[in-house]
């Protein structure tokens, strides 16, 4: 990945966390990695509920951007991601907390953010 395309992707997992925390979620973790199956962007808490937040951030013209960002979670990344917070749960001895996937889009223009957020966004 290019240094300009992890900068983006940052910036974008910074901005969806601070606007997380406003919305009064409590961030637990941030790029968390298990060594076999990838990395977690996000893994939050809501009330009882244990959010995990796949983070894709694209540039361009807001609409397109946010929609090339959802396209981009297919299903070969839904699976890796249900595998990856099972692995977050059993690790953190949460196996009997409430959980969900969400994925948070987010489209920046050069000078704007902007973010869809798909709540519950991989059936397991």
């Amino acid at each position: 990945m290019s240094d300009a395309r992890h900068k983006l992707g940052q910036q974008g997992e910074n901005w969806v966390a601070a606007q997380m925390q406003r919305s009064g979620y409590v961030i637990r973790d941030r790029n968390w990695r298990h060594p076999e199956s990838g990395e977690l962007d996000i893994v939050a808490q809501h009330g009882g509920t244990i959010v995990f937040v796949e983070v894709r951030t694209r540039r361009g013209p807001l609409n397109d951007a946010v929609t090339h960002a959802l396209e981009s979670v297919n299903a070969a990344k839904q699976t890796r991601l249900a595998r990856l917070a099972e692995a977050y749960l059993a690790e953190h001895d949460l196996d009997a907390a409430a959980w969900r996937i969400d994925v948070a889009a987010v489209g920046f223009d050069g000078h704007t953010f902007v973010m869809e957020v798909i709540t519950d966004a991989v059936d397991w």
